[in-house]
């Protein structure tokens, strides 16, 4: 999603004094003072129409996006309070071009053409200072939006696991991504996503952030996050364990988390071990981030599934 094309949404006053602006030009056009002052009316509420049409339609339609997009956006700002703001710009709009023209010619036909010029704009003001708060709502929207990592339609590796366990150093290790490595929990505040070239083709790897073993409804909007990449971009899910619970969390509850995963997925899920330096676990995949070993096992594993997931999507004919 090409969210970074979307333009800053201008407040309440920006709009106005742009507007303001372009009707004074053509106002200066007309010899009449009359139809001078009809044309500022008209041209006002021409350009505030315009201006707002355009604020809706730099933002994708909501129904359009993507499963995982529209979940973050579900999840950060939710969907109904997106669709009330955006239904507000839209309302200030269609008040503007149907209001506007009979307000030209009120103007006009009045006995004091500037007087009721002045009235007319300032209900045309009124009802776009109406809409300031949404205007804000929708730039702070987009200034996140924009900040968002494009995830490409290709074989995907989404990386999930509790807090701390190494998600990020194997991402790091593995693929062209570069996230913060920290050995407090809760680095990664969003998904990370980088590139690895096998063969000719490329391989995609999302970092998401921790999560824990608990209820839906007690997990916070950046678990939520995770969830949603987990479930709507992984080709194969990674699940990073800490036997040696370094990571601050007991292993038990860890598998639990694993099983939790079991039931969301229907792609194949792998399962590694990681700081084997510390402890070895038998009957998983054992790697160490810290020192490279077993990193190269669970890649292959990886591939494997790749290899595989394209000889499904391209068979040979016979």
């Amino acid at each position: 999603m090409e969210f970074e094309k979307i333009p800053t949404v201008p407040t309440a006053d920006e709009i106005l004094d742009r507007c303001f602006r372009r009707a004074a030009s053509k106002m200066r056009l007309k010899r009449n003072k009359d139809r001078a002052n009809e044309e500022f009316v008209r041209a006002t509420s021409q350009a505030i129409h315009h201006r707002l049409v355009s604020v809706m339609q730099s933002f994708p339609e909501l129904n359009e996006l993507p499963p995982f997009y529209r979940d973050v956006v579900d999840i950060l700002w939710g969907i109904e309070r997106v669709k009330k703001s955006l239904g507000a710009v839209g309302w200030a709009a269609r008040w503007a071009r149907t209001h506007g023209p009979g307000l030209a010619y009120q103007t006009r036909r009045s006995d004091n053409p500037p007087v009721f010029r002045k009235r007319a704009v300032a209900r045309l003001s009124s009802v776009v200072h109406q809409i300031d708060d949404d205007l804000r709502f929708l730039n702070e929207m987009r200034n996140v939006l924009r900040k968002l990592p494009h995830v490409d339609d290709e074989f995907t590796v989404v990386i999930a696991g509790y807090p701390n366990v190494g998600k990020s150093s194997f991402i790091r290790l593995v693929s062209s991504a570069d996230p913060e490595i920290a050995s407090y929990p809760f680095t990664t505040k969003g998904i990370i996503v980088g590139h690895r070239m096998v063969s000719d083709e490329r391989m995609q790897f999302i970092d998401t952030p921790g999560l824990l073993d608990r209820p839906p409804e007690d997990r916070n909007p950046i678990e939520r996050q995770a969830l949603t990449a987990i479930i709507n971009l992984a080709d194969v899910v990674l699940l990073i364990l800490d036997a040696s619970e370094h990571c601050g969390y007991p292993i038990e509850e860890q598998i639990r988390l694993l099983h939790v995963i079991e039931t969301l997925v229907e792609v194949p899920l792998v399962v590694a071990v990681n700081k084997a330096d510390l402890v070895y676990f038998d009957g998983y995949l054992n790697m160490s981030t810290e020192n490279g070993e077993g990193v190269d096992e669970v890649l292959e594993t990886l591939l494997h599934y790749q290899s595989r997931l394209h000889e499904e999507r391209n068979p040979v004919a016979c």
